[in-house]
């Protein structure tokens, strides 16, 4: 399979054709300060409203994502049971279901569903370049929910849930009870910082009750070099990669 450093010399050549490095590092900066001081925007699409924040999107937190989700699973032993299907639900540049179907050697098929056009294109390219069997379309993580999905098929919500409002959120909590009492597998991925996420323990609780695991992750950052120089000049320092979870796998 395509190893990290060539998938992300891909990402570069591509997002950095039209782009300067001093304009990637203002968008990723503009970028991470709207998910650490200005979450409200998110949920009108205010990560990806430009250019240049798509670009540092998918330079900076797909890979991010990738490793973090990837190191995750791998802890969880996924290898040993892989779901048929991934519904990766708010599924960004694909990260999170290539990220799934890697650590279970390619088996699992990965359908994403997000409702940003751009996302969805990235996603497709992801799924080819990682060398994983996917396909991805415009949708909506409550309305598109899986509902017919049985046991063999996984739910993936990977820093999804906190990006919709109050009302949408609670469907989807409904839905994904209702998919794992029916036997499909999940993951929720978020930060680990509870400050912006009044919502977990509620989930928690509910998913808790119906066999779900709870888990805090913190794991060395081995980021790729280029990765890292990104990073350093948008004056980030990601040391670690965290996490928190539920899972029914």
């Amino acid at each position: 399979m395509t190893d990290i450093d060539t998938w992300f010399a891909s990402l570069e050549q591509r997002h950095l054709a039209n782009l300067t490095r001093s304009e990637l590092t203002r968008a990723l900066r503009a970028l991470s300060s709207c998910y650490i001081e200005r979450r409200e925007k998110l949920g009108s699409g205010a990560a990806l409203d430009g250019a240049g924040k798509r670009a540092a999107f998918a330079l900076f937190y797909g890979p991010l994502h990738f490793l973090t989700l990837g190191e995750i699973l791998r802890a969880m032993d996924a290898k040993a049971h892989p779901p048929r299907t991934i519904h990766d639900l708010g599924c960004g540049t694909g990260v999170g279901g290539a990220a799934w179907a890697r650590a279970c050697d390619g088996a699992p098929a990965i359908t994403g569903v997000d409702r940003n056009a751009w996302a969805v294109a990235e996603a497709s390219r992801t799924y080819r370049e990682l060398e994983v069997r996917g396909r991805a379309r415009t949708g909506d993580a409550v309305r598109d929910f899986p509902n017919r999905a049985g046991e063999g098929d996984a739910v993936l919500l990977a820093y999804t849930a906190n990006e919709l409002p109050d009302p949408a959120r609670g469907l989807l909590l409904d839905n994904v009870a209702a998919a794992v009492q029916r036997g499909v597998r999940a993951l929720i991925v978020e930060p680990i910082a509870k400050r912006d996420r009044p919502w977990w323990p509620e989930w928690s609780t509910r998913l808790t009750a119906l066999g779900a695991r709870e888990d805090e992750w913190r794991f060395q950052a081995a980021l790729p070099q280029a990765l890292r120089a990104i990073a350093k000049g948008a004056g980030l320092d990601p040391r670690e990669l965290t996490a928190r979870t539920l899972s029914v796998l």
